[in-house]
Parts: structure tokens; sequence; C-alpha cells
């Protein structure tokens, strides 16, 4: 497997490309901007892409979803709660994109290739925050940061369900578990179990 991360847009939001190196399929996960520079870097390296997977919904995550979609005819994966999210939101926080998506619950997996997505919801920074667990690495959105974890003063945010995330699913995974998160440098499980200050 092969991971790699750019970031993108004003706030420099990482999106990921988790490529499986047996098959060339790849996911691309939480693209925010820049999708006319992803096409050049994914023609670069030759790799088709398979699905199109969201952590959440704000607009820094998913502003380039709608262009590599048309691009690659592929599918979309979100928490239904982010859609209503998408609704209601008038703030211009929850970018708001076509009803083109497919659902994913707690626990789905989600094939790519030969690579197996584990789906883990996630709430707190927004409502239907999910994780994706592949291999010994979990893509973390703006759920748990290295070192932080997500903002929860925006719609839908609540810290008591964040910290309960994290602790309940996250803190649970292998100590060697690498995290992927949304914004800044990737860490481990284990770093963030003894060193985050949320958390101990």
């Amino acid at each position: 497997m092969i991971i790699k991360t750019y970031p993108l847009g004003s706030l420099q939001t990482n999106c990921y490309l988790a490529i499986d190196d047996t098959t060339n399929k790849a996911a691309i996960i939480d693209p925010g901007a820049n999708a006319q520079y992803l096409i050049k870097e994914i023609d670069s390296l030759g790799i088709e892409i398979d699905k199109i997977l969201l952590t959440h919904c704000h607009f820094d995550h998913n502003g380039a979803v709608v262009e590599l979609k048309d691009k690659y005819s592929v599918d979309v994966y979100l928490n239904k709660a982010e859609e209503e999210y998408m609704e209601i939101d008038s703030s211009g926080i929850f970018g708001k994109l076509p009803k083109f998506y497919k659902y994913i619950n707690e626990d789905e997996e989600i094939k790519v290739g030969n690579l197996v997505f584990k789906t883990i919801f996630t709430p707190g920074h927004t409502k239907g925050g999910t994780c994706y667990l592949v291999e010994d690495n979990v893509f973390t959105g703006d759920t748990l940061f290295n070192g932080s974890i997500g903002r929860t003063d925006f719609l839908g945010g609540s810290y008591n369900e964040i910290i309960d995330s994290i602790e309940n699913k996250l803190m649970v995974l292998d100590n060697n578990v690498n995290v992927y998160p949304g914004h800044g440098p990737k860490s481990t499980i284990i770093y963030e179990r003894m060193k985050n200050p949320f958390l101990v």
C-alpha cells in the first residue's frame, strides 16, 4: 500500500491517495481543493481512481469532489448525517454537494483493489464524522490530530462526543496504527494515547 499526502487549499487540508500497489487502484480521501492539480498528480502516477471517501463535509474537505467525480465517474461515500447538515447549514462551513453519494454506516467495509477500508463512526467534529481504517493506517479527518483534536464549536459539533469517539473508537486500535489527520503531520495511536493533552 502506498499513501500520498497533499495539503490543499487555503487551510492546507490533507488530501490522501491510498493506493493498492498490487492493482494500481486508489481511493481519494477528502479532496478539499485544487482538483486540476490532483488530476495531474493522478495521471503522473498512472493509477486508477476507484472511490472517493469523505471523513466529513466541511468545505475544505469536499471542495474538489464534484470535479473529480465528473472526471473519474466513481462513487462518493459519506455518512448520512453529513447530508442533513449540508442541507441546513447557512454558515458556509459545509460544502454543498449534489445528491450523488453513497451512505456509509458503522463497520462497513469498502474495497479498493485488494485494500479494505473499515468505516469507524466518530461524531464530535461533525455529527457524521467518519474515520477509515485500512491495514495499519487510520484516516481521521478532523477528529484526531497530532497532539490535538478537532474543533467542536461548529454546527453539529460536540466536545463530549469527540472525546468519546476518540477514546472508545480510536484509542482501542493497535499501538502501531498510523494516524493520518485532516491537517498537519501524521502520528500514531501510541503517541496520541501517551502524549495528546486532550486524552491524558
